[in-house]
C-alpha cells in the first residue's frame, strides 16, 4: 500500500509539471555542433527561452538542465538590481552628509569637518571636487581642526584584493566602502610628447603624501602590452614608479589601477583634492564618526538608482553592484553587511519570484560561491516585465551591437542582455525581440573549464531565439 502512494505521488507531480521541465527539450542542432567544437559537454549548458509576458504555468519554448543550481558570474547582478529598484524604487538616491562643529569666521573654520558615507556607488572624483567646493561654498577656505571620514554606515570585514583572483590592482576588485572615493582607484593617463622624447603623466585623483612620475620615456615598441612596458613599481604606495617605457605608437592612453594601500586611499584622495583647490588644513584626515548631536550643513546625493543600475547592468561595474547589495541590509536594518543583505534577497526572492532562492554572496557574481538555476532567472526576468519599473530595467541591459558589454556582438537581433564572465562560465539573460515582434526571455549559462571556448554557442541560441514565432 505505501509503495502505491509514492508511486501515485510522484506520477501526479511529474503530470503537473510543465510538460518542458518533465524532461530537457532538444537543442538546436548548431548549438550542439558549437558545444562539440568547443568541446563542452551539452550538459554544461543550461537554457531557458520561454515569453516574457507569460505566467508560471506556460510552458518554455526550450528548456535545457534548466534547473540545475550553478554559477551565474555577473548574471546575479539581475536579481541585485531587478529587486533594489522593487524595494528602493527607481528614484533612491544616496546622500553623504557633511558636518562642521565650530564657528566659521573670517573663512576659518574653529572645529572639524565630518563626512558621512551612506554607500553612494557613484562617489567618483568630479563629485568629491563639487563636495569640495560647495564646503567652499559655506565661506570656509581653513579648517582649524581635522576632516574626519565616518564609514559606519558598512560593518564588513577587512578583505584581501587578491583574494578572488591574484589581481589586487585591477578596480574591479576593489572592496565596497560607506565612503567609496573613485572606486578607490587612480587613474593615469599617458600623453606622448615626441619632442621631449616622454609621455607626459596625469594622475587623477591627487593624493596627499604619495609621488607619482610626471613623464616616462617614450619608446618604438608596439603597443600590444604598453602597461608591460611601463614596469611599473607599486612596491611603495606612497611613491609609484615606471621603470619601463612608453610605447609612442600608442597615443594618449587611460589606465585605471586600484590603489596599491586601499585603506589610505580615501584619506589621502581627500586631503590632496582640498590642497588642490586651495584650502588649507592645520590638522588631518582621518577616519571616525560623526558626533551624534550635529546637523548636516550639505549633503551631496547621488544620481538616481535607475542611472546607477545602468552602470551596474551595461559595464557590469562589480563594486558598484556590491555597494548597491549593501545598501538592502543597511535600508531594511540601518547597517550595510552581508549577511543581512543575503537574507533581504533572499526573503524578497521568496515573496516576489517564489520557489528556491539562489545562494547569494556578494549580489556582483565575483564570486564562486553564488548559485541560481536558469529556470531562476527566467522567472526574476518574467516578474521584472511585469513590473512597474521594468523600464528602468530594460534601459540599463546591454543593447546587442550597440552599448555596453555587448558593443562589440555582431549580431543583427535586437535583444537586450547582461552578460556574465568568468574563468569558467559564460552566460546572457535577458530578452530578445522576435521576427513577429514578441518579446522573448533567453537565459543560457555555461559552466564548464571551456566556457570561454564556447561562447559561439550562446551567440546561436540568441539568433534561435529571434527565429522564434510564439
Amino acid at each position: 500500500m505505501r509503495m502505491r502512494l509514492i508511486i501515485a505521488v510522484g506520477v501526479w507531480w511529474l503530470c503537473h509539471l510543465p510538460v518542458a521541465f518533465a524532461h530537457n527539450l532538444a537543442l538546436p542542432a548548431p548549438v550542439l555542433a558549437a558545444l562539440q567544437r568547443a568541446k563542452v559537454p551539452s550538459d554544461a549548458l543550461h537554457v531557458v527561452v520561454m515569453e516574457a509576458n507569460g505566467s508560471q504555468k506556460t510552458s518554455p519554448l526550450l528548456s535545457h538542465e534548466a534547473t540545475t543550481s550553478i554559477n551565474p558570474a555577473s548574471l546575479i547582478k539581475l536579481a541585485t538590481t531587478i529587486a533594489a529598484l522593487d524595494l528602493l524604487g527607481p528614484t533612491f538616491v544616496w546622500r553623504t552628509p557633511v558636518y562642521i562643529d565650530g564657528p566659521v569666521r573670517d573663512g576659518v573654520l574653529q572645529g572639524n569637518v565630518y563626512v558621512r558615507g551612506s554607500g553612494d556607488p557613484r562617489l567618483v572624483v568630479e563629485r568629491v571636487w563639487l563636495l569640495m567646493r560647495r564646503l567652499q561654498g559655506l565661506g570656509i577656505q581653513k579648517i582649524q581642526g581635522d576632516i574626519v571620514l565616518d564609514r559606519s554606515a558598512f560593518d564588513l570585514p577587512e578583505r584581501n584584493p587578491a583574494s578572488f583572483d591574484g589581481e589586487p590592482l585591477r578596480p574591479y576588485n576593489a572592496a565596497p566602502d560607506a565612503l567609496l572615493v573613485n572606486f578607490k582607484s587612480l587613474v593615469f593617463q599617458f600623453v606622448p610628447d615626441r619632442s621631449a622624447n616622454v609621455a607626459r603623466i596625469h594622475v587623477e585623483p591627487p593624493m596627499a603624501g604619495v609621488q607619482f612620475p610626471a613623464t616616462v620615456a617614450l619608446s618604438n615598441a608596439d603597443c600590444s602590452d604598453y602597461r608591460s612596458s611601463l614596469r611599473p613599481d607599486w612596491s611603495d604606495p606612497l611613491r609609484i614608479r615606471f621603470t619601463g617605457s612608453f610605447p609612442a605608437v600608442c597615443g594618449e592612453k587611460i589606465w585605471p589601477v586600484a590603489y596599491p594601500a586601499p585603506q589610505q586611499f580615501a584619506t589621502r584622495a581627500i586631503a590632496g583634492m582640498w590642497q588642490q583647490i586651495g584650502g588649507q588644513l592645520t590638522g588631518q584626515v582621518r577616519d571616525g564618526f560623526v558626533p551624534a548631536n550635529l546637523q548636516a550643513v550639505l549633503a551631496l546625493e547621488s544620481p538616481t538608482l535607475s542611472e546607477v543600475i545602468r552602470d551596474i547592468n551595461k559595464f557590469s561595474n562589480n563594486v558598484m553592484a556590491q555597494q548597491l547589495f549593501l545598501t538592502l541590509s543597511l535600508q531594511a536594518r540601518g547597517s550595510g553587511n552581508w549577511d543581512g543583505s543575503r537574507e533581504a534577497l533572499q526573503t524578497w526572492w521568496r515573496d516576489r519570484i517564489g520557489g528556491e532562492a539562489p545562494v547569494f554572496d556578494n549580489g556582483s557574481g565575483l564570486s564562486r560561491e553564488e548559485r541560481v538555476s536558469a529556470l531562476g532567472l527566467a522567472r526574476l526576468l518574467q516578474f521584472a516585465w511585469g513590473s512597474p519599473t521594468m523600464s528602468e530595467l530594460m534601459s540599463s541591459l546591454p543593447l546587442s551591437g550597440l552599448d555596453g558589454t555587448l558593443k562589440r556582438s555582431k549580431s543583427q537581433t535586437i535583444a537586450h542582455l547582461k552578460t556574465g564572465s568568468l574563468r569558467d562560465v559564460a552566460g546572457i539573460a535577458g530578452y530578445v525581440d522576435t521576427a513577429n515582434s514578441k518579446r522573448l526571455i533567453l537565459v543560457a549559462v555555461l559552466n564548464h573549464a571551456n566556457a570561454q571556448a564556447a561562447r559561439g554557442a550562446l551567440d546561436l541560441l540568441v539568433d534561435w531565439t529571434a527565429s522564434q514565432k510564439p
